[in-house]
């Protein structure tokens, strides 16, 4: 055993990952919500939860009697990265479906994004000028800005819903979320019944 296997589930007495059946009892997720890691987005989870209705976020820690966390009562997830785009969340979620049996994944794109301040061909440009390497066929343009936001959300939504990545059974959806305001807008929603091979 290496330096920290003793935290490892796989090396726990009694752990079966070939009989494992999810983290559900333990932690009750529900939602994952992928957003931009902008600060200034930092209230995306929330307002979804809330827009939502029945989850609970932030939720608490659940403890033993010894105090160890052996829990927590949170049922919405938060995934960031630049943009909250789906392309860069798909091995997550992916993961979580083998963790936990959850039922949507949420896509929120906000206002005044950095990734609204540049077209692909200019990132694509600029890259090459300062790292001498051509990024252009690493992945598609629609994924490398945000160019329109309704069909930018559409285009990750679509995404989502065409990767086989990304379990059939969940429900999708995608928002606008305006950082001044609060407010946050359904752009597109895709329920498990209507995904595409249900």
């Amino acid at each position: 055993m290496t330096n920290f296997s003793q935290f490892e589930f796989r090396n726990l007495p009694g752990f079966d990952q070939n009989t494992f059946d999810g983290f559900d009892k333990a932690i009750p997720m529900k939602t994952l919500v992928i957003y931009c890691f902008d600060p200034r987005a930092a209230e995306v989870p929330k307002a979804v939860a809330d827009y939502l209705g029945d989850e609970v976020y932030p939720g608490e820690n659940i403890t033993d009697e010894n105090g160890v966390r052996i829990g927590h009562t949170r049922t919405l997830f938060a995934l960031s990265n630049g943009g909250g785009r789906a392309l860069q969340s798909l091995q997550s979620i992916a993961t979580m479906d083998y963790l936990f049996h959850y039922q949507n994944v949420v896509i929120v794109h906000h206002s005044f994004c950095g990734m609204t301040s540049y077209t692909p061909e200019l990132l694509i440009e600029k890259f090459h000028i300062h790292h001498h390497t051509d990024i252009s066929g690493l992945w598609d343009h629609e994924d490398m800005a945000i160019e329109d936001y309704e069909k930018t959300i559409k285009h990750d939504v679509d995404l989502l819903d065409h990767s086989p990545l990304v379990p059939k059974h969940l429900n999708l959806y995608g928002f606008f979320y305006e950082i001044n305001s609060g407010q946050l807008t359904e752009v597109v929603r895709v329920p498990a019944s209507e995904r595409s091979g249900s």
